[in-house]
């Protein structure tokens, strides 16, 4: 981009819209990343430096404007085996080679393989997300620390403080959408809690969310091969989760904006970011759904608003914390339900009647494993395998063999469909080898020859005939597949005329 045009795109930011974004995100970012930090037994600080610097370095050197990371719970839930196995100096080594790892995957330009991933493994992501946020927030309704649930006044009054916010979300954007409603919520309560006196849990009833600025720090492991061993699995899986939530919301973005990110450039961005954490104490993260749904609902649609966000958590560990520690934590519940109700996939439903069985199957799945696994690296997963078998058994019923003969001594076998792992049992059923004439013609014009099983079947197919000295004529196959076959040699003729150019896969 240059400078002109810099200057053009700078001229059509709403900053007014984009500054009150990233302050709305900044209040739903605080009591997760918390939450998150206190579960895995790090000091509340560690939560907050990680929202800060994926925060900020993700705004400026991501590829998608709109897309907010912070300290999330998907990446966090990995380590905290390892962190109670060695403590959190093992964690901050983790963070490193987690971000080396995500950081290569954008520089050897392998983000694009999210492209994979099917539309019902999406939806089944979205939806179990969803699940997982909306339950996340029940928890608030318990007395702290405890299993216990609230009772009597203290539970009416979180119930009806988030019934306000809930209210206010949902009806504010009919008067005006240049604030945003979550934002507008959270204040609406907060001072409905402070001029009526009303006793309520707050941010403070968490922890105590004061410090100052983080500070450069090596962490204290042993440089072994020892210690290579114990964290390399865990930054594996930690850089597999953290790129999958972030690639996923990341596409998310992009069909909700009819705009395209960059998914190498934000992997660059988060392994740069997580390795910031290992070396200035924050707990890492990726990208965060709910908190970019808050802030594309908020108006928001560049950079500022992530930036903005960043940079108010850091102005509240300094100098904010006061402040932000009294806001009720029923403002916070209600502005994240209705975030989970708006990433919920309801469309999903619609289509319901139209979608195949199998997709409307794993779509259930892949919902299923993240809501009561939350593991949502091996949900997607899951979803993925079982779509591409699923793909492989339909397209392995597509083949088709015709035959006709020419004369008494020349048979024809038509084949049509592609010929794959899944498809070579059907092909090979298709020929009366013992039966057939003295010259047979195998016309691959209305095929393709996919992958290193279909080689090996057609290579097969011309042995059988040349162990009964019958003539085989293989027509239209691509040159590659011309060199793999063993015996296209001797009694077996392959015509090269008007030959595919297709490549067989390796």
């Amino acid at each position: 981009m240059d400078v002109f045009s810099q200057v053009q795109y700078l001229k059509k930011i709403d900053y007014k819209v984009e500054i009150l974004a990233g302050l709305t995100v900044a209040m739903t970012m605080i009591p997760e990343s918390l939450s998150f930090a206190i579960l895995a037994g790090l000091s509340p600080l560690v939560g907050l430096y990680g929202a800060v610097i994926m925060g900020i370095v993700t705004a400026i050197f991501g590829g998608r404007p709109g897309l907010i990371s912070g300290g999330a719970g998907a990446t966090i839930v990995v380590l905290i085996a390892l962190i109670n196995l060695h403590g959190v100096e093992y964690l901050f080594a983790t963070l490193i080679l987690a971000g080396i790892i995500q950081f290569l995957v954008g520089a050897l330009k392998f983000g694009k393989f999210i492209r994979l991933i099917p539309q019902p493994v999406m939806y089944g992501f979205l939806n179990g997300l969803a699940c997982i946020i909306f339950m996340s927030q029940i928890n608030q309704f318990k007395i702290q620390g405890t299993d216990n649930w609230l009772s009597g006044l203290p539970l009416y009054t979180m119930i009806g403080l988030t019934g306000l916010t809930i209210l206010v979300v949902y009806f504010f954007p009919k008067i005006t959408n240049k604030i945003p409603a979550s934002l507008i919520a959270i204040l609406v309560v907060f001072a409905a809690v402070y001029f009526l006196n009303i006793e309520t849990k707050t941010v403070a009833d968490i922890a105590n969310i004061e410090g100052s600025l983080p500070s450069f720090h090596i962490p204290m492991v042993p440089l072994t091969f020892e210690t290579l061993e114990i964290i390399f699995p865990f930054a594996l899986i930690m850089a597999g989760v953290g790129l999958i939530e972030t690639l996923l919301t990341l596409t998310m973005v992009d069909e909700i904006t009819n705009s395209k990110g960059s998914s190498n450039k934000e992997a660059m961005a988060q392994g740069g970011a997580n390795i910031l954490n290992g070396f200035f104490g924050g707990m890492g993260g990726c990208a965060m759904v709910a908190q970019t749904f808050v802030n594309l609902n908020s108006g928001s649609r560049t950079r500022v608003s992530g930036i903005v966000a960043a940079v108010t958590i850091m102005l509240i560990i300094l100098v904010g914390a006061p402040f932000i520690e009294q806001i009720p934590m029923a403002a916070l519940v209600g502005v994240m339900m209705m975030v989970s109700i708006g990433t919920f996939q309801w469309a999903s439903f619609k289509g319901l009647r139209k979608m195949p069985l199998s997709d409307v199957l794993i779509s259930v799945l892949v919902a299923l494993i993240t809501i009561f696994m939350h593991n949502l690296a091996l949900a997607v997963l899951v979803g993925v395998i079982i779509s591409a078998l699923v793909f492989a058994w339909e397209s392995s019923k597509r083949i088709l063999i015709k035959s006709s003969l020419i004369n008494e001594n020349t048979k024809v076998y038509e084949v049509s469909g592609p010929i794959f792992f899944g498809s070579i049992s059907s092909f090979n059923e298709s020929f009366s080898i013992q039966d057939d004439p003295e010259v047979v013609i195998v016309d691959f014009k209305n095929s393709r020859i996919t992958d290193m099983s279909a080689i090996e079947a057609v290579n097969l197919l011309t042995l059988k005939y040349a162990k009964l000295n019958k003539k085989v004529i293989l027509k239209h196959l691509s040159s590659d597949s011309i060199l793999l076959l063993k015996n296209a040699k001797g009694i077996i003729e392959v015509n090269i005329d008007e030959d595919p150019t297709y490549k067989v896969m390796p």
